[in-house]
């Protein structure tokens, strides 16, 4: 099992799209959502992706293909 740290970030196109919630369905990763805000016209949200190595940077590449911006993140992740 591995985790990853990240923060995305919505485009106006992509913020009413469910992506997080499809990328938990379409990978076998599991997304823990720790701080979000998301409006009608941006978005933003930080979360860890926990699951295999492999299946984690599968889902990035999909979520980054629908024009979803992802920042790694160091360090403790707020607990929600």
């Amino acid at each position: 099992m591995s985790s990853k740290k990240v923060r995305f970030t919505f485009s106006t196109a992509s913020v009413t799209e469910p992506l997080v919630y499809q990328l938990g369905h379409e990978f076998k990763v599991v997304t823990n959502i720790r701080m979000a805000d998301v409006d009608e016209k941006i978005g933003w949200v930080i979360l860890e992706l926990i699951g295999n190595e492999a299946e984690i940077i599968k889902s990035l590449e999909w979520v980054s293909s629908k024009g979803v911006r992802i920042d790694p993140l160091e360090g403790d992740v707020i607990a929600g």
